[in-house]
């Protein structure tokens, strides 16, 4: 899912941030791993080194808490191909980002028999927002965090922003604050204190709706090029604008492959269903 990705690049590009804020020190010397495992191929979301310490950080990432193979044997799974690869201590962290009640959020471990593997779980909506907000690195994540008053949170996320000094990494945290932010809460309320510009500037946004285009040409090569780009479409639509209603799908079913197109094209300035229910109505009126 984006929001898994979003978590994923941040990992990457900024391990420091991570590594402090998850063993909670000041500063770590830290080494990134592959996150490809051998055996039938896995990928983990994130490796570290951490040669200090003598051990290996490994993070996961999760907006739902579903997962096939259940989470707890998938982090089994990964401990023992990183223990046969590496023999070292491993920490793992399961950092579960969208607010739920189900009982998986709240299993840290995997038990079969006699086999006992534990390991660390982190519900973002309980964690405290203050230490999320003092790295550029972890705002995506602090607008996620426990709060009473969440206009105020966003407001604060939104100045640190504005701090961010590096025009690339502020356009790139900027979009991965505005997208995660999507899973808590209500698009205007987001747009009220985040600037939309940010976004889509950001050469990591473009990478994401780029890889979505790619995406889509791979269905339509092996689903047909109308079906493949109509799912790229209602991607698209579905995170720029929310949910596609199923009267909105039908309609859309009904473009051809050129008006898929020129969807494509215009999709990124819309801001609500109205400019697409506009748009529609466009080329109704086009064909009449």
């Amino acid at each position: 899912m984006a929001y898994d990705n979003i978590c994923r690049y941040l990992a990457q590009a900024y391990p420091v941030s991570f590594a402090c804020w998850l063993l909670n020190v000041e500063a770590i010397e830290i080494q990134p791993l592959p996150t490809e495992l051998s055996l039938e191929p896995i990928r983990s979301d994130a490796l570290y080194l951490l040669p200090e310490r003598g051990q290996i950080l490994h993070l996961e990432f999760q907006t739902v808490p579903s997962s096939s193979p259940p989470l707890p044997l998938r982090m089994l799974d990964y401990w023992v191909r990183l223990y046969r690869k590496y023999e070292r201590p491993i920490e793992q962290v399961v950092i579960f980002l969208k607010e739920t009640s189900s009982p998986t959020v709240y299993v840290e471990q995997f038990t079969v028999g006699r086999t006992v593997h534990p390991y660390r779980v982190v519900r973002v909506w309980e964690q405290d927002p203050s230490p999320l907000l003092e790295s550029p690195a972890l705002l995506p994540l602090a607008v996620l965090a426990r709060t009473e008053a969440p206009q105020v949170l966003l407001e604060q996320v939104a100045n640190r922003i504005d701090r961010i000094e590096g025009q690339e990494q502020q356009q790139n945290i900027s979009a991965c604050v505005e997208i995660l932010a999507r899973i808590k809460f209500d698009r205007n309320l987001i747009r009220q204190f985040l600037r939309e510009d940010l976004m889509r500037e950001s050469p990591l946004y473009q990478e994401i709706l780029q890889e979505g285009l790619q995406q889509g040409l791979q269905q339509g090569l092996q689903q047909g090029l109308q079906q493949g780009k109509l799912d790229t479409v209602v991607l698209l639509l579905n995170n720029r604008i929310g949910t596609m209603t199923p009267d909105l799908q039908a309609q859309l079913q009904q473009l051809s492959i050129a008006e898929l197109d020129d969807l494509c094209r215009v999709l990124l300035s819309f801001s609500s269903t109205t400019d697409l229910l506009i748009w529609l109505q466009a080329q109704q009126e086009t064909h009449n």
